[in-house]
């Protein structure tokens, strides 16, 4: 009994650790699945557009029961940040990353989107949303991973190498497809890097609707709805023929119903709970792992080939990656300790005079606010899966 209590310890303790690993294999899968998909030929917004309608008819519900009857206010701003979540998520964002997955090869596109922190970090400091801190150790971290992320992304795509040969295993998945693809790195890694850049203002932008509407599931919903809305429309004016919106017991409805299910609805669940057992940095960790799951996957099922040249770039990039996240903890490490907690902000508001009382509140308002603000985006960085 004792032993068999241990055991159950352990796992309890191990639980972050568990999710997050079935987190990267729904990932993984994900590309794997997107691939096929666009290689059976599948038009890239009608993918899109039903996979943001899977995603809606999963979350709504769930956002209805679970945060019943603690739901904030609905407003115009937070529609419309919804609607440009959607865009910047959807339409946009995924548009870019399916092409990318066509001109190049899952592996490397997942590479390339490990560059996300740190491209949002220099967005952030373009919009003036975040100061470069060169004097603090986590400022310098920040810069110097975003360097060091960038480097590799150049290492990744102008530099292939001889290829690693590890054997063959004689499956490919890709044989019974109908289109193969055409090879384009350098225009697949340019719109990695966009689709990088619309996911980066998406953090930004969802990082400021969670200050207004602190309900992540009915936030998810209505960005997932807005963008099968935003799809629908996209679809509609690319893809006339209603034949191709067909879906079969084939690869199609898999991609679909995966992606919308499990990537933007069961994994959302699984960061929302690790992120509040560990921390967003704690997620975030976790991405390279994704990287190493589909470089193998695509190995042994879809005969993609490995070079040395995304080998030694997507191990520069995950380095970068570690140093931009660790200057982050490290920030938000420094505003914890330096900006009392809420309650304890009200009780000393309380206690003072009417005349001191202004002056003090309203500085102590203002630093709570950039306590909160960096929170947000730390949290929302660890989210930063769902719309991969």
């Amino acid at each position: 009994m004792a032993s068999m209590e241990n055991i159950c310890n352990v796992v309890h303790e191990m639980r972050p650790l568990l999710l997050m690993i079935l987190g990267q294999i729904i990932l993984a899968g994900m590309n794997i699945v997107f691939k096929l998909a666009t290689s059976d030929g599948m038009n890239f917004s009608i993918l899109i557009f039903y996979r943001c309608l899977f995603a809606s008819v999963f979350m709504v519900p769930l956002a209805f029961f679970i945060e019943r009857g603690k739901r904030s206010k609905l407003t115009k701003m937070v529609i419309f940040q919804g609607f440009l979540c959607g865009l910047l998520g959807g339409s946009l964002g995924q548009n870019m990353y399916l092409q990318s997955l066509v001109y190049t090869s899952a592996t490397f596109v997942s590479a390339m989107f490990n560059l996300i922190p740190a491209i949002t970090f220099v967005v952030a400091i373009i919009l003036r949303l975040e100061k470069l801190g060169l004097k603090t150790p986590a400022g310098k971290a920040k810069v110097l991973g975003t360097l060091v992320c960038i480097s590799g992304a150049m290492l990744l795509t102008l530099y292939k190498g001889p290829e690693i040969n590890m054997g063959k295993t004689n499956i490919n998945l890709l044989h019974s497809t109908h289109h193969k693809g055409e090879s384009k790195p350098l225009v697949g890694a340019l719109l990695a890097l966009a689709g990088c850049t619309c996911y980066a203002l998406l953090l930004i932008v969802q990082a400021k609707a969670a200050q207004r509407y602190p309900c992540p599931y009915s936030f998810t919903a209505l960005l997932n709805v807005m963008a099968a809305v935003q799809c629908f429309v996209v679809a509609v004016v690319v893809e006339r023929d209603w034949k191709e919106w067909k879906l079969g017991w084939n690869v199609r409805l898999l991609a679909s119903a995966y992606t919308g299910i499990f990537c933007s609805g069961v994994l959302f669940t699984i960061i929302a709970w690790v992120v509040r057992m560990k921390g967003p940095v704690y997620v975030s960790v976790f991405n390279p792992l994704m990287l190493v799951m589909v470089a193998i996957s695509g190995y042994l099922f879809l005969e993609e080939k490995l070079y040395l040249g995304s080998v030694l770039g997507s191990i520069v990039i995950i380095c970068g990656l570690y140093v931009v996240l660790w200057g982050k903890d490290k920030e938000i490490k420094k505003l914890s300790q330096l900006v009392p907690d809420k309650e304890e902000i009200d009780i000393k508001s309380s206690s003072l005079k009417d005349s001191s009382r202004g002056g003090s509140s309203k500085r102590e308002e203002k630093e709570d606010e950039n306590k909160r603000d960096s929170q947000a985006g730390s949290e929302i960085l660890g989210g930063v899966y769902i719309y991969h």
